[in-house]
């Protein structure tokens, strides 16, 4: 078969045209019937979903799901969107460039053929003008690698946006769940839908914090005002870290190819602990101590208190310190993790069609604010918005939001005491001297008799001697401890102000009815204003409840019906998400290997000549070839008896990789 055979693909771009750039139909597909085909495979699809929503859904949930429309089409008419213009035409792309390698190979195979009877000057001039030291085509694979990037990033993003589409039908609501999906749900602080104060009915107010810690960062972040001596200090002990680690390896591959038990977890921290005197210690004055192998302290002494910038008068290009503090800023370790953060978000939102008019990048802040439109005045602000503030906080900076925290839900606390007081003052003015207006002139008219008759026969106290300690208001304050005393939530004073709010707008009610004298006016303004900060300040984050690391808050404004700004930043957190952060992992879980109960001593993967342990060998291989954790202790040691004539052992002389080495055990069987 000549390369002529092979279909060839048009140099135009079609969705219909066999092989064309961006077409559905392939030739190399041999004209199948392909609708056929996938609408059989959403139909199968489509059924098992309704099977499954029927089967644990009861009936009169099923009725109001199908209101809008049938709950079977909406899935369908999802499916087939998403699936099948994605997926067939990139099969169809694969399938193309596959024809294309086979054809250009079969071309190349020709040429080497016709070179034989062609005059061996001519084939050497070829040779030299297409050789492999003449034409690189470095470039234009990067750029065929790139381009199938860019292809699989935008099938991935169509894939989550059918996933966060498909979870909103399932539920029939908007949630918590809609935007950060279940790896990443840790990472989330507060997260608050309310009505929009405008537009209640209609609009939708929605409020994210996520909080990445220090040790979940892929790029760690530094304050601008760092000094040169505390990122010198970092990069060393994340040096000695590493170095731990290779040692404790070491210890436990020896420890495997021993045949001993593997070290559990807490003895592999222990082992860890004991390993860092090797390397470092806390002789701070003398020049020769572990502390300063790597580095000297000399130099070390240099960077005392050397920070971003240098004063101009000072400065020497000759100097030491100047040269260590340009090899740390050529390495851009100071705003490496900060800027990688900002090209992320801006990135994402970019490709996501998320345009934004307003960005301000308070670099030496560490902090970005970005904004879709720049106004900030609500009234003038369409129904579908959002705004993004990204800020690194240190313990330093949290300390002392903690405290301005504390101040400001003082603050309020007083207003609203001050407020109370001034509403009871004028509530006893207008009472009526002669008549009972509440339950308090009520206790006050029948004091005497209720002492005469019942106390003194009882010889129980009064109701006026007993302390009272509830004030009808909020519950009794448990006393607090030092984990409350460090991390207030204020949750009980909350409630205690929102509930005198409450009571107060009441009791104005009650005092007035439909009069509206000028004290009323007053304190109506007053409480409406004060209820109104009050939820504001509500709706912000409480500093006690971050930890050092990275802030994304987010303000989202979106129709309840449309929810197209929630579903597009629902896929925007999550890429960020997986793009800056490691994630939360779990290091028992990540070097769980077996449990040493399981582990038995007639495992040795080895065969025998004898046909009395033809039962034992099967057991054996049944235990082997089953499905087993990441991290498997390698087979130990066949036992002396073993090791004789007609007998061969299967366990490698040289214990494989860490990667390779649950595939090679099964492959060794």
């Amino acid at each position: 078969m000549g390369a002529i055979d092979l279909p060839k693909s048009p140099n135009v771009f079609h969705p219909e045209k066999p092989s064309a750039v961006g077409s559905r139909n392939s030739l190399a597909q041999e004209y199948r019937d392909q609708q056929a085909e996938v609408n059989l495979l959403l139909e199968e699809e489509t059924n098992k979903v309704i099977h499954h929503l029927t089967a644990k859904l009861p009936k009169d949930v099923l009725e109001r799901l199908d209101v809008m429309g049938s709950m079977k089409e909406k899935l369908y008419n999802y499916f087939n969107q998403n699936y099948q213009n994605m997926f067939n035409r990139y099969m169809v792309t694969s399938e193309d460039e596959m024809v294309k390698k086979v054809r250009n190979f079969i071309d190349k195979e020709e040429t080497k053929v016709l070179t034989r009877y062609t005059p061996k000057e001519i084939a050497d001039l070829l040779d030299a003008v297409g050789g492999a030291d003449k034409f690189n085509t470095g470039e234009v694979e990067k750029s065929v690698v790139n381009m199938y990037g860019h292809l699989q990033g935008h099938i991935q993003r169509g894939v989550n946006e059918l996933e966060t589409h498909t979870n909103s039908i399932l539920r029939q609501k908007t949630d918590t769940g809609a935007f950060v999906r279940g790896e990443n749900a840790y990472s989330i602080v507060k997260c608050a839908f309310k009505d929009n104060i405008l537009k209640p009915k209609t609009v939708t107010d929605v409020k994210l914090s996520v909080n990445i810690l220090d040790s979940e960062l892929i790029s760690p972040i530094f304050h601008y005002q760092v000094t040169v001596e505390y990122l010198v200090k970092d990069l060393i002990a994340k040096h000695i870290i590493d170095s731990i680690d290779k040692i404790i390896e070491q210890v436990k591959d020896e420890r495997i190819d021993q045949g001993m038990e593997e070290l559990s977890d807490s003895e592999i921290i222990f082992a860890k602990l004991n390993k860092v005197e090797q390397f470092t210690d806390d002789n701070v004055d003398e020049a020769k101590s572990k502390r300063y192998s790597i580095m000297a302290k000399t130099l070390m002494e240099r960077l005392a208190d050397l920070r971003a910038e240098i004063d101009p008068e000072s400065f020497d290009a000759l100097n030491v310190r100047e040269n260590i503090k340009k090899i740390i800023d050529m390495e851009n370790i100071r705003n490496r993790g900060f800027n990688t953060a900002i090209n992320s978000i801006t990135s994402i939102l970019d490709t996501s069609k998320m345009g934004y008019q307003y960005i301000e990048n308070l670099k030496n802040g560490r902090e970005v604010i970005i904004r879709e439109y720049e106004d900030t005045d609500p009234a003038n602000l369409p129904d579908e918005r959002y705004s993004i503030k990204l800020r690194y906080f240190d313990n330093a900076q949290l300390i002392e939001d903690r405290k301005a925290y504390d101040v400001m839900m003082k603050s309020f606390e007083t207003e609203v005491q001050h407020l109370w007081d001034i509403l009871e003052v004028i509530y006893q003015d207008s009472k009526s001297f002669f008549r009972v207006n509440d339950f308090d002139d009520l206790a006050r008219k029948n004091k005497n008799r209720v002492r005469k008759l019942i106390k003194e026969k009882s010889g129980e106290p009064v109701y006026e001697n007993i302390a009272k300690v509830w004030d009808e208001i909020s519950f009794v304050k448990p006393s607090e401890t030092e984990v409350e005393k460090s991390n207030r939530t204020y949750i009980w004073e909350k409630d205690r102000l929102r509930t005198r709010i409450i009571r107060m707008r009441e009791k104005m009610k009650k005092m007035y009815d439909f009069l509206y004298p000028i004290e009323r006016r007053v304190m109506e303004e007053r409480l409406a204003w004060i209820e109104k900060e009050y939820f504001r300040f509500d709706y912000m984050i409480n500093p006690y409840h971050l930890q050092p690391g990275l802030l994304l808050d987010v303000d989202i404004t979106s129709i309840k019906r449309k929810k197209v700004t929630l579903d597009a930043m629902a896929n925007v957190l999550n890429e960020f998400l997986h793009g800056v952060s490691k994630g939360f992992s779990d290091a028992a879980f990540a070097s769980f290997s077996r449990r040493r109960s399981t582990v038995r001593e007639d495992i040795n993967q080895s065969f025998s000549a004898s046909a009395a342990d033809e039962e034992e060998e099967s057991a054996t291989v049944v235990a082997a070839a089953a499905p087993r954790p990441k991290a498997i202790a390698a087979p130990r040691t066949a036992p002396k008896a073993a090791q004789k004539k007609g007998v061969v052992d299967s366990k490698a002389k040289k214990r494989p990789s860490r990667s390779s080495r649950g595939g090679s055990q099964l492959s060794e069987i």
